[in-house]
């Protein structure tokens, strides 16, 4: 399978550098599975699609302020250093720039000296290990100092830090925001759950390897980030006695997905657990637990095209993707919905 079917053309005009006003009246492209039929709708439609007894599992990570703009003890130039994953208390995988200079050692401080970190480790692909040290709370100093880390694609300065985080968001940990979620509202979930639909969720902090497009030629050579997952066992209980009952899984963006996904594999139900997944889903995987996924139009060549296309086909995904543009609808971060049922 290679990496160039992956590709299609689209207009800068079309990248959604900003959010709506409204997050529910987003444009909504309806994609049935099982005849490919396209349907265009408004978010807020959802319900119409929903059913009683429907499990909508979400993801509740929140993204945390990542980006931090600092300087060395001399103050003699700027050093960048964006947050990807913690790996334990203090100690965080950052993206710093510029790279090259940042050795063993090397000391980067934010702020008024408040907050600083030193490089700790370097791993084989150049990103640095660096820990954290600070006056106060972390979450606090990096509220204060930090920025939310949009994505490159994204060139407008967010007015409102709270329109790249979900309604639902409340688990810190995230370097980019499971973007299938930002098209609710407090509003809107609560007339989903008075229809009779069940909502539970899952946690993955989403790394900014999900932005990263796939290089390799053959699909399967790629290597996934890992990230961090958690699932509670009220969830487990949601889905199996759902999926005992012959009632829809109906997941809210591919990180969700990959969750549960993840977690299912080799067992028959669904069980608590967290760690860490670098599961790939492409074309010829098969599915165990989502019977539907709401999702945002993704960048070519990346992983999350390639998961949406597993779960329908390619065929019918790239159509829908030729509708959308079309049809004008805004794409990645910041876009409109799509949702495969």
């Amino acid at each position: 399978m290679r990496t160039e079917d992956y590709d299609f053309y689209l207009e800068e005009s079309r990248i959604a550098q900003h959010p709506i006003d409204k997050r529910d009246k987003s444009k909504l492209l309806v994609l049935r599975r099982d005849t490919g039929d396209i349907e265009h709708k408004r978010f807020y439609d959802i319900k119409s699609i929903l059913r009683p007894g429907d499990v909508l599992v979400i993801n509740d990570t929140k993204v945390i302020p990542a980006r931090l703009f600092g300087h060395r003890k001399d103050k003699t130039e700027t050093i960048e250093v964006l947050m990807l994953k913690r790996v334990e208390k203090d100690l965080w995988e950052a993206l710093v720039r510029p790279g090259k200079k940042m050795k063993m050692g090397s000391v980067v401080y934010f702020g008024n000296g408040e907050l600083s970190c030193e490089v700790k480790g370097i791993t084989d692909d150049g990103t640095r290990l660096v820990e954290f040290v600070y006056e106060g709370i972390f979450e606090e100093r990096l509220d204060e100092l930090g920025e939310m880390p949009l994505p490159p694609y994204i060139k407008e300065k967010l007015q409102e830090k709270d329109r790249y985080q979900t309604v639902y968001a409340k688990q810190d940990g995230s370097a980019a925001a499971p973007t299938a979620g930002l098209h609710f509202t407090p509003e809107l979930i609560k007339e989903i759950e008075d229809m009779g639909v069940k909502i539970v969720n899952v946690t993955l902090h989403v790394g900014l390897g999900t932005f990263r497009p796939v290089s390799v030629e053959d699909v399967s050579e790629h290597k996934m980030h890992s990230e961090y997952f958690n699932l509670p066992k009220t969830t487990c209980d949601a889905i199996n006695d759902a999926k005992k009952n012959g009632r829809r899984i109906i997941s809210v963006g591919t990180t969700t997905t990959r969750t549960l996904e993840s977690a299912i594999r080799g067992k028959e139900v669904l069980e608590p657990m967290s760690g860490n997944t670098d599961i790939f889903i492409y074309p010829g995987f098969e599915f165990k637990v989502i019977d539907g996924l709401i999702t945002n139009f993704h960048l070519p060549k990346s992983t999350l095209l390639m998961l949406v296309s597993a779960f329908s086909t390619k065929e019918r995904v790239f159509k829908a993707y030729e509708e959308a543009i079309k049809n004008e609808y805004r794409f990645f971060s910041f876009g409109d919905a799509m949702l495969i049922i």
